[in-house]
């Protein structure tokens, strides 16, 4: 305590040294600076924070239903009766014929491999909607990389049917 009044008695002895109008001038810089501080630390955060709040609300809202929709098609397809392992597989060839010359299909059992080699997004997309649909197909694994502007090569590993 004593070091802290020997540091603050230059001060106070400088102070005492200001003429009264100094001595307005400096508190009223302080109560200027205190202001600002007290508006740039607590006030202006918090006057941001709830100007983005209705945007927030709003995608978190979105976001929400969004997730809603997933768990009522997952839900949908849960319930599903499965489909047998003939039309599974008459069902993934009849998807990959309409692919074209841009995927391979192999299929072994319930399981199976799409090469694919130039497949736009949306093909890959419709072949992956009308695989689910159609034989309850899920991907296990894809490895796809670009091979040119929107078009992708690679691999989708994929289970039919009521296998896992």
């Amino acid at each position: 305590m004593n070091a802290i009044t020997e540091m603050i008695a230059p001060w106070r002895a400088r102070w005492a040294g200001l003429s009264a109008r100094d001595r307005r001038a400096a508190g009223v810089v302080a109560a200027v600076l205190g202001l600002y501080l007290l508006w740039a630390l607590a006030l202006a955060p918090a006057i941001a924070t709830l100007r983005r709040a209705p945007a927030q609300l709003a995608q978190l809202d979105a976001q929400w239903q969004h997730m809603q929709g997933l768990a009522q098609e997952a839900a949908s397809l849960r319930a599903a009766v499965p489909v047998p392992p003939a039309q599974a597989a008459q069902a993934v060839a009849a998807a990959t014929a309409r692919m074209g010359q841009v995927g391979t299909l192999q299929l072994q059992g319930g399981r199976g491999v799409l090469s694919l080699q130039g497949a736009s997004a949306a093909q890959i997309s419709a072949w992956l909607a009308e695989v689910r649909a159609g034989a309850r197909g899920r991907v296990s694994e894809a490895v796809l990389s670009p091979s040119g502007p929107g078009l992708y090569s690679g691999k989708l590993s994929f289970v039919i049917g009521g296998d896992s």
